[in-house]
């Protein structure tokens, strides 16, 4: 039976509940990004202690980042590992009120229009990338070849702008999730045999140049993977993912994941209800229960 995006699945594939938790960053001054997230992205803070925070919408008790600062950590330059992780708007409306707040504060940023989704791109001040986005519907996104359709194409800011009716922008609103990260890695061939044969990420684009799209459930992207840069890995005294969390449905889950990255020579480390495991390149993943 063919795979219904047009590979062969994995021996092991994640469950359809599957879907991204938070991100671990490392920062060079706690309170430099904490007032960065908090005035330009829209997040606050849900907890300070030391030198850590978490950060999550103004709606809610979901975390979405955690900062650890290592003091005078060297900025991000495109090492293998983090390229972005995306912060998921609940609607249209809400990116066109953060794209407006954007314009008020006079924040340059990255736009483009992916077919699946509209984007907005951000640096934070240790030049960690940030995606701020919001989906169209399921019903619009396309299929060729059993692929996923997905571009870069301008981005008509003002009607997403218009979208936002003029409404201010409060804060990440209720609604609001971690929908993807994506990762520099040091090739495509590696990246799919441990995220989708080890891990069990379908595969969703495969002809992106340069980049290999993976989701579960039917989503465009959990996690996109990309040889757009020369490396190396980041190193331990720079601004960088520390890890990022897949959050599985159930404890029966994660012990399968983990089985099938252990019996493709990936070892994991695993805890009472998460398993923590490093792809070829370094970057932590961790698999938490819902």
């Amino acid at each position: 039976m063919q795979h219904p995006y047009g590979v062969a699945p994995p021996g092991h594939r994640l469950p359809e509940e599957t879907h991204v938790g938070a991100v671990r960053l490392q920062v060079s001054d706690l309170a430099r990004s904490i007032a960065y997230y908090e005035t330009v992205v829209g997040l606050r803070v849900t907890r300070r202690q030391g030198n850590t925070a978490s950060l999550g919408p103004h709606e809610g008790d979901r975390d979405l980042v955690h900062l650890h600062e290592r003091p005078g950590a060297r900025a991000a330059r495109g090492e293998f590992g983090l390229y972005h992780f995306a912060i998921l708007l609940p609607d249209r409306a809400a990116l066109g009120r953060f794209a407006a707040h954007l314009e008020r504060l006079g924040v340059r940023a990255g736009m483009a229009d992916h077919f699946v989704s509209e984007a907005i791109y951000l640096q934070d001040p240790d030049n960690l990338g940030i995606e701020v986005y919001a989906d169209r519907p399921r019903d619009l996104w396309e299929h060729q070849g059993g692929e996923l359709v997905m571009a870069t194409e301008p981005l008509n800011v003002g009607s997403v702008i218009a979208a936002g009716k003029g409404e201010p922008w409060r804060g990440a609103p209720a609604g609001t999730v971690m929908g993807h990260v994506h990762l520099h890695v040091g090739d495509l061939h590696h990246a799919n045999r441990f995220y989708h044969e080890a891990l069990g990420l379908d595969r969703m684009v495969w002809s992106y140049p340069g980049a290999l799209f993976l989701a579960a459930g039917g989503y465009h992207h959990h996690l996109g993977t990309n040889v757009w840069s020369r490396g190396p890995s980041a190193t331990v005294d720079q601004a960088k993912l520390l890890e990022w969390e897949l959050v599985l449905p159930s404890a029966s889950a994660v012990a399968a994941a983990a089985r099938s990255l252990d019996e493709a020579g990936f070892p994991p480390s695993t805890g009472e209800s998460n398993v923590i495991v490093r792809d070829p390149w370094g970057t932590g993943l961790r698999l938490n229960v819902q």
